[in-house]
């Protein structure tokens, strides 16, 4: 076969989990930053693509072609290499089945957490500062920010585990690809599902955030929006927690549970045991 099997796979996430936990805090921080940024690249071409297509292509097609851009962030992860919050929530199968510890997982998602913010922040500054925002592409920021700022903490919380349920398994799914091909459809087609849909991923989310309260203090986008006074009085740094908080902590119920709980169930024996 030229993939890995299930099985094979949930013992490769084993020792990654370890390889990951042993990780210094300068490559947490460095690979870290490197993740925030490729799927911030994917958030603003997401941005970028579908400014104005809504109104010739329709709703439902525009989500599509939004999602599948928006993949280009996960293919760099999985390609080039880099630390991913929501995807190293798979991490718990490796204290799950003995080959790594709790203290280990809990340190790499603090430091990785941290260095996906920071990743974000910075192509969120060097995006705005281009100024390639004015116009429609800071109107479409300006939008979709309102619209993920004003989700309730269920809602958001929600959306955020069938994301990172999502996410999880585009990860998963390249793991068991044994070429860069294999590896670039398994982002594609999951990314494109979770985008499309609608789900919340907390990463890219500080991203789009960050660009909607940059851009918001520009007269001229926030006319073109017409948005709901209600709407856009929600486009704030203290606003800005009320959707990252719940997202994240929906995120990590749909990676440790649904993924890395479910195949540890299906596998434990196996995992269990050593090779």
């Amino acid at each position: 076969m030229n993939f890995k099997t299930p099985l094979e796979v949930a013992k490769a996430a084993c020792a990654s989990a370890k390889v990951k936990s042993a990780m210094s805090i300068r490559q947490m921080m460095v690979l870290g930053i490197l993740a925030g940024a490729y799927i911030s690249f994917g958030g603003y071409l997401n941005i970028v693509v579908t400014q104005d297509m809504a109104q010739y292509m329709g709703v439902g097609f525009t989500k599509l072609v939004g999602g599948s851009v928006f993949s280009i962030g996960l293919m760099i992860v999985v390609v080039a290499g880099a630390e991913l919050f929501t995807g190293n929530c798979m991490m718990p199968l490796g204290p799950l089945s003995g080959c790594a510890s709790w203290r280990g997982v809990l340190r790499n998602w603090f430091w990785v957490y941290i260095a996906n913010l920071l990743g974000t922040l910075i192509l969120a500054v060097l995006v705005f500062e281009s100024g390639l925002w004015r116009g429609a592409v800071g109107v479409n920021a300006l939008k979709i920010a309102a619209t993920k700022m004003n989700l309730s903490f269920w809602e958001a919380f929600v959306r955020g585990i069938l994301c990172n349920w999502i996410v999880v398994l585009a990860v998963w799914m390249s793991m068991a690809a044994l070429d860069v091909i294999g590896k670039l459809f398994s982002a594609l087609f999951l990314i494109m599902t979770f985008v499309a849909c609608g789900f919340e991923h907390s990463i890219a989310n500080m991203f789009f955030l960050e660009m909607g309260i940059f851009v918001s203090g520009n007269e001229a986008v926030v006319d073109a929006a017409k948005l709901d006074t209600e709407l856009l009085r929600n486009v704030t740094c203290e606003v800005y927690l009320s959707n990252i908080v719940p997202v994240t902590l929906g995120n990590m119920v749909g990676g440790i549970f649904f993924v890395a709980c479910f195949y540890f169930l299906a596998f434990r024996t196996s995992l269990e045991k050593p090779d």
